[in-house]
């Protein structure tokens, strides 16, 4: 790609986002405000079992029942081979999904989709749910993740053997996969350490907490196409998941986006979709599903939780010289928990010659887990954080000064083998030591805590489309759904390489029809991927603008070269033109060829990763357990801000969530297996009142891999949260919390037993 000139005129800004007025006017269409004439309620029946045997269903009655238009079972969708597609990271089974959508077999959580109907109206939908009869035989259950590791454990999948294990174990268990990483020697490594810190941690399962529930409308045409309307990160992903489980053609589907109320991840997968497309196959009428809160808790997926021990060697000198761990993570009722990359990024911002991770996907009785935001690198970072902490103070050494001794660089190698490409890390360590707060002196009870984060960011297939208005006004479309503002980063972007302003352009995200394949909005890769496909539109668009100003001018194309958003000619010896503007080129462009646009498409490499360093101060109440948070600095290397406000935004929104994440928030089952905090009023998020002013330190080590050196940002903020409030805490109280939440009752009873404990 072409150089873009510096300094920059949009790039780095905070101009107002595009999609601003239509929220804040009410006007934005999100999942569930979509309806069509002859529209009808879907709703689902749901397992009260946390695993049970499904004998038998009886829908006659619901079927029966006036106002019913249609009842679907996991019969009337195409049963699907069991294979794992795809890169191993991200490798998906879709036997495994389409029981997800709907339980065949056996319903093995509390919530799992059983039956569903569409009628009338809501009321007459709920009435019939309550008819269908479920035959159930209830089975024994494994909620936490060692009780499902345990030979005795009841086995949601009596045929499941290990995989990555040799030779192959002959006996069934709920460990779908073992993970094993490892580089250089670390027996030897750990011999040669003067320190050696050794803990175990635990983290519950926790929920991304987006506003918006789950919703969608679809139709289903006689003539075999059909249509989506639905909240989703990624509508080419509900158009390819849908299409598969039902069996359509993907050229039959259309999916359109909706305004998405918030995902983190949580919605990169489908729940509804196939169902309601298969209501409205069934019924020949538009179907509506929209979840209840307390459905989202209960059938959707939150992130793992985790059971874990960490092992790191130190010299006297704070050099880092082995680290060891094991991740055992929960991945709720089907295989694929984000251990894989706990594993990767545990101890990826540091030169630690001997490392070893081993980890563990095990399968339990509970909604299947998706992604929260840098899935798995925050659990593993909690634990490993915590131990570095722990070393530190053993060798009595600044921890962000050790951390700095051993900040992975350029040709560091990581534990899957290949070196970092990227500088980034160090410069993060450095914000916060030079941060003037870092060294104020504390209060009683108070204490101060920090860690650091990975995240890889991510590339991958995207396709952006730009055309040129008459008027020289500039339409920006692509299939990256808008969480974090890409539109508003789509939008400079095209003004920085187009050379004009900001505000003439306009920025859309369009149905799977109308731009090219585009993966979802997750993994911290849009900026950077889509924003690769942008500028190469845009590059493509001056590429013809040059050509029609040099048949204007009746000069060779290399004679022109476009500068601030003008055709000049290259030199006097081409001729003595005015520059010609875009807006005065699009003006000729009937007379010059015709509509002026392009599309870019990229499969895009070369992302570099993502790093962070955070402190913050706290203050526990010794009579209460309640942690104040009194001051929280997030340093994170942004690669470029693109936009900056969104990019503070990001840092303060994974801050806030890591904070929820380390005091409150959890999953808690009873002993049957059933969810007992399954709405916000128990489901313990912070609010404004909860939280300090989080200050949010932009560090730019650009990525030479973009022309605005962009680095995804959307996900490395959530990984150091956890383990520098539990650092924090323990430099407070001299308690060193090992599970999360840190909530209160924890903390004073872990207060109550101080003596003899271990910072």
């Amino acid at each position: 790609m072409n150089e873009i000139k510096k300094p920059f005129k949009w790039v780095g800004t905070a101009p107002v986002r595009p999609d601003g007025v239509p929220k804040v006017t009410g006007t934005a269409k999100y999942g569930n405000d979509y309806t069509l004439p002859g529209t009808l309620y879907g709703k689902i029946l749901r397992s009260p079992h946390a695993h049970a045997r499904i004998k038998s269903i009886d829908t006659s009655k619901a079927e029966k029942l006036p106002g019913v238009k249609a009842v679907i079972t996991a019969k009337d969708f195409p049963d699907q081979n069991f294979a794992y597609i795809g890169a191993e990271r991200v490798a998906v089974n879709f036997w495994h999904v389409t029981r997800n959508i709907m339980a065949r077999e056996k319903a093995l959580y509390e919530g799992h989709s059983v039956a569903a109907v569409a009628a009338v109206d809501a009321q007459t939908a709920a009435k019939a749910c309550a008819l269908i009869k479920v035959d159930y035989e209830v089975l024994p259950h494994a909620i936490d993740v060692d009780e499902a590791m345990k030979p005795n454990a009841p086995l949601l999948f009596e045929d499941m053997k290990t995989r990555g294990v040799e030779p192959a174990p002959k006996k069934s268990s709920n460990i779908s996969k073992q993970l094993n990483f490892a580089i250089g020697d670390v027996a030897s490594g750990f011999k040669g350490a003067d320190v050696v810190v050794e803990k175990e941690f635990r983290t519950a399962a926790v929920h991304q907490g987006y506003i918006e529930p789950h919703a969608c409308l679809a139709r289903y045409d006689a003539d075999g196409q059909g249509e989506i309307w639905s909240s989703s990160q990624g509508h080419f992903i509900v158009r390819g998941l849908t299409a598969k489980l039902v069996g359509m053609k993907l050229g039959d589907l259309k999916v359109n986006p909706a305004e998405i109320g918030g995902g983190f991840g949580g919605k990169t997968v489908v729940y509804l979709e196939p169902v309601a497309m298969l209501l409205s196959k069934k019924c020949g009428h538009p179907v509506r599903i929209n979840m209840s809160r307390d459905e989202v808790f209960k059938a959707t997926g939150p992130t793992s939780g985790s059971s874990m021990w960490v092992k790191i060697g130190a010299k006297k000198d704070g050099t880092l010289v082995a680290a060891e761990g094991i991740f055992k993570f929960q991945a709720g009722a089907f295989p694929g928990s984000p251990v894989m990359n706990a594993c990767l990024c545990a101890f990826a911002p540091y030169n630690i010659p001997n490392q070893k991770a081993t980890g563990y996907d095990v399968v339990c009785n509970r909604p299947k887990s998706a992604a929260y935001r840098a899935p798995g690198s925050p659990i593993s970072a909690f634990a490993v954080e915590s131990v570095l902490d722990i070393v530190a103070k053993k060798i009595g050494m600044d921890p962000l000064a050790m951390r700095m001794k051993n900040a992975a660089h350029i040709g560091t190698p990581t534990i899957a083998g290949p070196k970092h490409a990227h500088e980034g890390y160090a410069e993060t360590v450095q914000a916060i030591l030079d941060h003037p707060g870092y060294k104020t002196k504390l209060g009683k009870n108070q204490g101060r805590g920090a860690a650091s984060g990975y995240w890889f960011n991510g590339g991958g297939e995207s396709g952006a489309t730009v055309n040129i208005n008459a008027d020289g006004t500039a339409v920006v479309a692509t299939g990256s759904m808008d969480v974090g503002g890409s539109r508003a980063s789509m939008a400079i972007m095209a003004a920085e390489t187009l050379g004009i302003d900001y505000n003439k352009v306009r920025a859309l995200v369009n149905d799977t029809t109308a731009v090219p394949y585009t993966h979802v909005t997750g993994g911290s890769r849009v900026t950077y991927a889509t924003g690769l496909a942008v500028v190469g539109a845009c590059e493509k668009v001056i590429a013809e603008l040059r050509k029609r100003a040099a048949m204007i001018w009746d000069v060779d194309v290399e004679g022109v070269v476009w500068e601030d958003g003008h055709a000049r000619p290259a030199s006097t010896n081409v001729g003595e033109f005015d520059p010609l503007s875009l807006a005065e080129l699009a003006a000729k462009a009937g007379a010059t060829g015709g509509p002026i646009g392009a599309t870019g498409s990229v499969n895009a490499g070369g992302q570099a990763p993502g790093f962070s360093t955070q402190f913050c101060d706290v203050e526990v109440d010794p009579d209460t357990g309640k942690v104040t948070i009194l001051r929280f600095v997030a340093a994170q290397d942004a690669g470029r801000a693109i936009h900056r406000a969104y990019v503070e935004g990001q840092i303060q929104g994974g801050v806030v969530q890591g904070i929820g994440w380390a005091l409150n928030e959890e999953y808690i089952y009873n002993d049957k297996g059933k969810l007992t905090n399954a709405g916000f009023l128990d489901y313990r998020m912070p609010v404004a009142s909860d939280l300090p002013n989080i200050e949010a330190l932009i560090v730019e080590v650009p990525n030479p891999n973009h022309p605005f050196g962009v680095k995804g940002v959307g996900e490395v903020n959530i990984c150091p949260p956890m383990a520098a409030i539990a650092n924090a805490i323990a430099n407070a109280v001299g308690r060193r919390m090992e599970s999360l939440p840190m909530s209160p009752p924890k903390l004073l009873e872990a207060l109550d037993h101080r003596k003899g404990t271990e910072l």
